[in-house]
């Protein structure tokens, strides 16, 4: 046992070498350190009206960049695409009901805050719950099966696709997106080799976009992951679709990859609906990670014409 007041002491016992470290002493007791509570209940609420709200209403910043891009397609059924689109988002907003039938996975982001204490029931199934109550009173078509090989409808949209994170504060940020399986279907991920460089991660994007074609629903917003690992690749790029329609990403590397890749992408001709034209893509969106010294992963996530994401903050 290790005597009173003495840290840092060897000693040989029976051959042995113990070593007594210095004790760790936490900076202020625990019971000092302020928790915020959050009611289950409060989050199954905001994720069901983030549900019926998103499904409604297309994203504000998508439907901006949409109008821009209507003025620069050079061909006339483009813009009568983009003009449809429009309208067909107008209406869905004024009436209160689907922007598009297919209402998607429901994926979830959670930022939880280290000084958050979630009470009154488990996160994730605080979660699931708001979904349920969001697709059923929301009138949303319920598009989740039990298992990928027996087809079985879960009949409320559940099981969410959920993604936490622990952040420092005590406030708990939701973003729901809805992603529909169009434009899901399309994505695509890659181990790339590191000798492939950033040319070897433009090839990929506009091979994935050229496969896509019509089946993407374009004008899209084409998410991109470079780095990490398999899955952090992946959501890196599924991620990158909720950035502010054109906003450039914040490392500059990433930002001029953006530029060239969105040229690049509208020069493809794939046009919206596929119909040909101009406008395949309103943005490139690149969001990147440190990775191995061998690795170079890759990910590409499109986001269709229906944009929808909301997200609230407890």
């Amino acid at each position: 046992m290790k005597p009173n007041g003495i840290e840092g002491v060897c000693y040989n016992v029976a051959r042995t070498k113990v070593i007594f470290l210095p004790e760790f002493r936490f900076p202020e007791p625990l019971s000092r350190i302020p928790m915020r509570d959050i009611h289950a209940q409060q989050i199954t609420d905001t994720v069901k009206q983030l549900c019926i709200d998103m499904c409604y209403h297309v994203s504000d910043d998508f439907l901006a960049a949409l109008e821009r891009a209507v003025e620069r397609e050079e061909s006339d059924t483009g813009r009568e695409i983009m003009r449809q689109i429009l309208e067909n988002a107008k209406i869905a907003k004024e009436e209160g009901i689907p922007a598009c039938q297919d209402t998607g996975y429901t994926v979830v982001f959670v930022d939880v805050g280290q000084e958050c204490h979630i009470v009154g029931g488990d996160l994730s199934e605080a979660i699931h719950e708001g979904v349920r109550q969001g697709y059923t009173e929301g009138l949303l078509r319920k598009s989740i099966v039990a298992h990928p090989l027996d087809r079985v409808n879960t009949r409320d949209n559940t099981p969410a696709f959920i993604h936490t994170r622990i952040v420092p504060g005590d406030r708990l940020k939701i973003t729901v997106a809805a992603k529909g399986g169009g434009s899901e279907n399309m994505s695509r991920l890659s181990m790339l080799k590191p000798s492939q460089g950033v040319e070897g991660v433009k090839e990929f994007v506009l091979q994935a976009v050229k496969e896509a074609g019509p089946n993407a629903c374009p004008p899209v917003i084409v998410g991109v992951g470079i780095g990490g690992d398999f899955e952090i690749c992946a959501e890196l790029a599924k991620r990158a679709i909720l950035r502010p329609v054109g906003e450039p990403a914040p490392n500059p590397t990433d930002a001029k990859l953006e530029a060239e890749l969105l040229d690049q992408v509208n020069r493809t001709g794939v046009g919206p609906g596929g119909f040909g034209g101009s406008v395949t893509a309103l943005a490139v969106h690149v969001e990147s990670f440190p990775t191995h010294i061998v690795s170079l992963p890759v990910a590409v996530n499109m986001q269709c014409h229906s944009t929808r994401h909301k997200e609230a903050e407890l």
